[in-house]
């Protein structure tokens, strides 16, 4: 299918959805476009049974669109580098340790509980999984998403603190968790007997620290660059040149795209880039970079929804994407009290705020990307069933209720402004 063809239909299609839900609908962004894409496919579905032709270009789209690859080596820098880039660093700087606590030792706490848990529970319903591809389900569910969460929270009554450890650790929770998610994948085709676990530290180490020095370094160069100049065009251009200067350097060095794209976005938007008080390019930089992340992520929401019509198999799969949906939160759960208990004093979240950290903990195209990255075996419909089923779940059930349990919880409270 021709590429010209491919990218007119998904905008045409984001386009349509997006219109729908603003005029009728009137859901959160990605909550409504999400549930239109999947009803749509749903539709796709069905006609395709019956007449084949009547909905042949959705289906060439659905099918043609390569979403993991499209996901992870085009989109997820883009809209990791807006997210980090209109962050707050000065609320993150205050927060930096609970968000480096449950964007780290939380993915990997939370990978080994579900994975644990998994094993065990689908033992019982006679489903045989090895425990390592277990772990490798939860690795590629256990990050959130910081572009599904953030259109949500913005309009509750969560406290300031709250909102930058969310925001904060779903962005950089990505890095470790595509880190964890690739070490286990080695395991798995290696085999645990042949695997060189010194190596894969040392790997693991220059995935994720080799990825924040690379952000922090061409984000402080791209800064004092865009800083040197007020022609608008061109500060644009450098932050474009930005991201695809690091995912280039981060592909060929074999480091963590989105932890440089992260830490990039918060060294070049951390601090004003205007020449004078009469100049405006941060604040236009930052609509700019609001408008890409918002353009993306439409698309992105829509391409989650048509790879329902590539799913064939989700039918066989209803039992175990319900207990995969419960074990996830119940992972998430604990991968934020286990930390909380032993590290309270240090940490600026109280327990009150567990059921609203865990309920926030949306998935979204990044895990769906990951497992459709998988190769092929034996469990890989069931992993990705699962993670389709739980991305599903996240996004409408609990993005739906997010703001409630956030307004009951601080109802006979004073909205926040500060930390």
């Amino acid at each position: 299918m021709h590429l010209f063809l491919i990218i007119a239909l998904l905008v045409i299609v984001s386009a349509l959805y997006s219109y729908v839900n603003a005029r009728w609908l009137k859901l959160p962004g990605t909550i409504g476009i999400m549930s239109l894409a999947i009803i749509g496919s749903l539709i796709t579905i069905v006609i395709d049974k019956v007449d084949p032709n009547s909905a042949k270009y959705l289906t060439i789209l659905a099918k043609n669109i390569n979403f993991s690859t499209t996901v992870l080596n085009i989109m997820l820098g883009f809209l990791l580098f807006a997210s980090a880039f209109n962050l707050n660093t000065k609320r993150l700087k205050k927060e930096m340790w609970p968000v480096f606590v449950l964007s780290t030792i939380g993915v990997i706490i939370s990978s080994a509980i579900f994975g644990t848990l998994l094993y065990y529970v689908i033992g019982l319903l006679d489903i045989k999984i090895p425990y390592i591809y277990c772990l490798l389900f939860g690795a590629l569910v256990s990050p959130t998403d910081p572009v599904a969460v953030g259109a949500i929270i913005t309009r509750s009554k969560l406290p300031t603190n709250l909102s930058t450890i969310i925001s904060g650790e779903s962005l950089f929770n990505d890095g470790i968790g595509l880190v964890l998610f690739i070490t286990l994948l080695e395991i798995t085709q290696s085999g645990v007997n042949n695997i060189d676990f010194g190596k894969a530290v040392i790997l693991f180490v220059q995935e994720v620290f080799g990825g924040i020095a690379l952000g922090a370094v061409t984000g402080l160069l791209a800064h004092r660059l865009m800083k040197s100049i007020n022609d608008f065009q061109t500060i644009v251009l450098v932050s474009f040149g930005l991201v695809m200067l690091d995912s280039l350097v981060a592909t060929y060095l074999h480091l963590s795209i989105p932890l440089a794209v992260v830490t990039a976005g918060l060294f070049a938007g951390g601090r004003s880039i205007n020449v004078d008080d009469k100049d405006h390019s941060h604040q236009a930089l930052e609509k700019f970079w609001t408008l890409i992340d918002e353009l993306l992520n439409t698309m992105l929401f829509v391409m989650i929804g048509l790879q329902m019509v590539n799913f064939p198999f989700l039918q066989h799969y209803w039992l175990s994407g319900m207990v995969g949906i419960v074990l996830i939160l119940a992972a998430r759960w604990a991968s934020i009290m286990l930390p909380l208990t032993f590290l309270r004093r240090s940490l600026n979240v109280n327990y009150g705020s567990i059921n609203i950290l865990t309920w926030a903990g949306l998935r979204g195209g990044i895990s769906i990307a990951l497992a459709l990255s998988l190769p092929a075996s034996d469990y890989r419909h069931f992993i990705l069933s699962g993670t389709y089923f739980i991305v599903i779940f996240s996004i409408i059930v609990q993005g739906l209720t997010l703001n409630r349990v956030i307004n009951a919880t601080y109802k006979n409270q004073p909205e926040s402004t500060g930390s």
